[in-house]
């Protein structure tokens, strides 16, 4: 039987971080002392409940949800991967969260994807409790971290424990709001630890953390800044209550430590989750709008109409897709038709299910504020509203980067074609930043993702989800052109032979949009310039010479076009006639607006031993890279560099090599450049010469 709650008393969290900081290793503690868990799954033998998926090697490639009890509150947990190939699934489950804990290794610091995921819980307005993991590692300190929050982040740090004792000797925390020592020894499960005085040696130095916390939670809370000016005694629950008001206010982040591998610190986490994250009822009402654009709210309640965002989708050999949601206001139960505003169909929810990773509840009824899946909304996709029929409302949509890389994909067999297409499109409804085309002069099918991590588990998704033998070719870059200028051209289509023959006449006139914003076509002709209709055929034309593209490489993106003027013959003219004139003018005005070709840098962290920094900074100068900084770890450097996407295939092998397999690294997407002059006339001859 499925425990109900207030809605006061439930958390949706999810848990965020750099790679291999340890997010999944805390999230398996969480759900053995809340007694979801009989044992405790591990990363590294493959025993993790979270870490579901065949294709998960130590790293965490989907999001997975659970849910869990802690001192009578419901917390609805969402384990997010750290690896940015997959940084859609931290971007669409932010979107749907009330709050956040972001784990930060103690040795590694504020790390690149750390920057990333952080970014994007501010995009979205997310509060944050930040736990510093790793305690016990050589080379912990968690001090760096904290520093590193404040310069890389821009956060506002609350320390409210310190360690006892760090690396080999860390034994447990000291918890600055009540003043007692927790410590962790003997159960070796952690389950149990004591609560006690603070020894005697590490008393004047909780007591000046102590003051540290409320100079610092004073900062931002008026009353706890006026109570230290008067010197005023401050009590530990009108510090928890300050830590809760300016963590949902997003002016302050509560900061605990521990060690989630040794099973130290993790109950306190669950504390400060109840403690300082908000409920579903604490955030502000849901903002969306009615069909006829009209601004509407959705007020966090039972009682208010059913509203609910699809933020993920699944597919399930048995069930058939899965419809991972979040409900906003009212409830809905299995067996209910609910409204999708975004597609303006009709869908039925034939089941509900509470997930727990890939283990299933089957529930009837899903109140506000919680997070399910559903089972039979055939026509819902990733971003979708589901609503009440009387009571439309679409909320705001998720946004999503557009896939950086591409390759070649075909079936081994004629056989098997139809079932690797069926595939392709299955896995592009579940991931929005996967995408699949057919390129027409080559006749060949692209598949396009975040990286090369990315394609290969799709690759491997195929062979063992689909039974689908496929064979990939090497990865490209997805570059783009882009006009910079604006200009203006005519075109036309004069032929004669015989009797009728082709007549059109066209001026367009091009001009660069914001990124992301696709080619878009205007008509200002004067009335009768270009009949009315032809004039779709001059937008088709227009469309199909720039998605060829003026430089030879790849098509352009956002522009506008707008059709000017234009003459007709009431007898020659004709839709392939006005096609002509206008693929004609968009290639004229597209080379006249200073075309560049742009390709995907990205942002390259390598952490290297001393010993190898030369050879790694050499490799790096080979592949265009331009090197950002450098910052010494006691003995490690951690290089940051800009690199060309186009560059970094097979980096991984070369680095290995370079640094007997001691470096690390991580790549994410920064932004589009123009390409260098050389090196883009050298892609136009392979271009033409293919």
């Amino acid at each position: 039987m499925v425990r109900q709650v207030p809605i006061t008393q439930t958390r949706n969290i999810g848990i965020m971080a750099h790679i291999d900081a340890g997010k999944t290793t805390t999230t398996e503690r969480i759900l053995f002392y809340t007694g979801v868990s009989q044992t405790m799954g591990e990363v590294h033998e493959g025993t993790a409940v979270m870490d579901w998926m065949e294709q998960e090697r130590g790293i965490s490639i989907t999001a997975a949800a659970t849910t869990c009890f802690w001192r009578e509150h419901r917390v609805n947990i969402i384990d997010t991967p750290g690896h940015v190939d997959f940084t859609v699934e931290v971007e669409r489950c932010l979107r749907v969260l009330d709050g956040a804990v972001a784990v930060f290794c103690a040795v590694g610091g504020v790390e690149a994807q750390s920057e990333t995921v952080w970014r994007q819980a501010d995009k979205y307005r997310v509060p944050r409790i930040a736990f510093i993991n790793k305690c016990d590692r050589r080379g912990a300190d968690p001090g760096r971290c904290v520093e590193q929050m404040r310069d890389r982040i821009k956060a506002h740090p609350v320390v409210t424990q310190i360690p006892m004792g760090l690396e080999d000797s860390f034994a447990g925390v000291i918890d600055l709001v009540t003043m007692r020592a927790l410590e962790w020894v003997g159960d070796t499960t952690g389950a149990a630890f004591l609560d006690r005085e603070i020894p005697a040696s590490l008393v004047r130095p909780a007591k000046d953390a102590r003051v540290g916390m409320i100079e610092a939670l004073g900062e931002v809370d008026d009353e706890i800044f006026a109570l230290y000016v008067d010197g005023a005694e401050i009590s530990a629950a009108r510090i928890r209550a300050a830590l809760r008001r300016a963590t949902i206010a997003g002016r302050a982040v509560p900061v605990l430590l521990g060690a989630a591998f040794k099973n130290k610190g993790v109950q306190p986490l669950l504390d400060a989750v109840v403690d300082y994250l908000p409920s579903p009822a604490d955030m502000p009402p849901v903002a969306g709008h009615a069909p006829d654009g009209v601004p509407c709210l959705r007020h966090a309640s039972d009682k208010e109409p059913f509203s609910a965002l699809a933020f993920k989708i699944m597919s399930d050999v048995v069930t058939g897709p899965l419809t991972y949601f979040r409900v906003y206001s009212g409830q809905v139960e299995a067996g209910a038709t609910v409204f999708n505003a975004t597609k303006g169909k009709r869908e039925r929810v034939s089941r509900l299910l509470r997930m727990h990773a890939n283990h299933r509840e089957e529930i009837r009824r899903v109140s506000c504020g919680n997070i399910a899946a559903a089972v039979g909304l055939s026509m819902t996709s990733t971003g979708d509203t589901l609503c009440d029929l009387r009571a439309p409302i679409a909320l705001e949509l998720i946004d999503f980067p557009r896939p950086t890389c591409s390759v070649a994909i075909e079936a081994r067999s004629e056989a098997q074609q139809q079932k690797l297409a069926q595939a392709l499109a299955q896995l592009a409804v579940e991931d929005p930043t996967f995408s699949v085309r057919s390129e027409p002069e080559t006749g060949q099918t692209l598949i396009a993702g975040m990286g090369e991590l990315h394609l290969e588990i799709i690759v491997d998704r195929l062979v063992r989800e689909y039974e689908v033998e496929a064979k990939v070719g090497r990865p490209s870059v997805a570059y783009r052109e882009m006009i910079t200028q604006v200009a203006e051209a005519e075109g036309s289509c004069i032929h004669q032979v015989g009797g009728r023959g082709l007549f059109a006449q066209v001026k367009l006139r091009v001009e660069p949009r914001p990124d992301g914003r696709g080619i878009q076509f205007v008509n200002q002709a004067s009335a009768g310039a270009v009949p009315r209709d032809f004039v779709a055929a001059v937008e088709k034309g227009a469309r199909t010479a720039l998605e060829r593209g003026v430089l030879g490489c790849c098509g352009l993106a956002d522009v506008r076009v707008t059709l000017l003027d234009g003459r007709h013959h009431p007898l020659d003219s004709n839709e392939m006639a006005f096609q002509i004139a206008a693929a004609q003018a968009a290639s004229e005005a597209a080379q006249r607006a200073s075309p560049v070709l742009l390709e995907p840098l990205m942002r390259l962290d390598v952490l290297v031993p001393d010993e190898f920094v030369g050879g790694v900074l050499g490799n790096l100068s080979a592949r265009r890279g331009r090197v950002l900084g450098m910052d010494a770890r006691g003995g490690v450097q951690e290089i940051s560099a800009e690199v060309p996407l186009a560059t970094m295939f097979g980096y991984a092998t070369d680095v290995r090599s370079l640094t007997q397999g001691r470096a690390t690294f991580t790549l994410q997407f920064l932004r589009y450049a123009p390409v260098p002059f050389p090196v883009r006339e050298a892609l136009s001859l392979r271009a033409r010469g293919s």
